[in-house]
């Protein structure tokens, strides 16, 4: 749980903090829509590499319920690892509130919609005439494929990043899916990304945090649309690619026999072991996710 907390403070810090630092600015100045996937991308790497070793690195709700399903994690861990995810999200955001507090009271002093797009996401990013329902399957399909893509490269049989590569390409999903799937509703793809910065903006200053720019209450979509997209995409990698993967250990190879068959021949040449250093027993493989 410590280290659920700490991961996705880390991203939160990065991610919440760029979308103020672009708000805030003037003309730009200091950042675009470049700048805002780029730093939710590097905020997702960067928290799975502080939670990794001691979690797995879900950061992600949808993360977390997709493994408990699909890929045996314990389901007695989903409701903490849920609350770990959340309380750091919402640390993370006041920390940004407060520092960016001066910048925001500067372009929007009644803390209106103008502004709340910097803690939680919004149909339209706050501007675009997107229905409920768009921004609803929005969000289910861009969360079924970020869970889709941390199964496949954290997959042990299923050839993932080598040498610790596995956080900094999965951060490279983020900026993928914030530039192709950014417009509708601002890619949350995570319940506790969205839902811990919003309490946190509605208690300081954003009565109207829990509805979007038409009024209409918004705060469940980018909880429950994210839950349902994460149980797509585990159930597609399940089927697609996960079922028909087999242990590396158990493959043996086959050769051509005279009358045109094919026979299985030898057995797995195991590793070498160093018999002078004790065998890790322990296998670690990041199963983080994002934003």
């Amino acid at each position: 749980m410590c280290a659920e907390f700490a991961g996705t403070m880390i991203l939160i810090l990065f991610g919440v903090g760029v979308v103020a630092q672009v708000t805030t600015s003037q003309d730009g100045a200091l950042g675009d829509h470049d700048s805002i996937a780029w730093a939710w991308g590097l905020g997702v790497t960067l928290g799975v590499y502080v939670a990794a070793r001691l979690s797995g690195a879900h950061l992600n709700p949808a993360v977390t319920l997709a493994l408990a399903v699909f890929q045996g994690f314990s389901w007695r861990k989903v409701l903490p690892y849920t609350l770990a995810q959340t309380l750091g999200a919402f640390v993370a955001a006041l920390v940004v509130r407060v520092s960016y507090a001066d910048l925001i009271a500067a372009v929007d002093p009644e803390h209106t919609i103008a502004t709340q797009g910097i803690f939680s996401t919004l149909p339209g990013n706050g501007a675009a005439d997107v229905s409920i329902s768009s921004a609803f399957v929005d969000q289910v399909v861009g969360t079924a494929i970020l869970v889709f893509l941390v199964l496949a490269l954290t997959s042990a049989w299923n050839n993932p990043p080598m040498a610790n590569l596995g956080p900094f390409v999965i951060g490279l999903v983020v900026v993928a899916i914030g530039m192709a799937w950014g417009a509708n509703a601002g890619y949350a793809i995570n319940p506790a990304r969205d839902f811990g910065p919003r309490i946190a903006s509605l208690i300081t200053g954003y009565g109207g945090a829990m509805r979007d720019q038409n009024g209409y209450l918004y705060f469940w979509l980018p909880i429950v649309a994210p839950l349902v997209g994460g149980l797509v995409g585990g159930a597609l990698f399940k089927l697609l690619v996960d079922d028909h993967l087999t242990d590396p250990d158990e493959e043996q190879t086959e050769q051509v026999t005279p009358d045109g068959g094919r026979e299985a021949v030898g057995e797995p040449i195991p590793e070498p072991q160093d018999q002078h250093q004790p065998q890790d027993q322990h296998q670690r493989e990041a199963q983080p996710a994002a934003r």
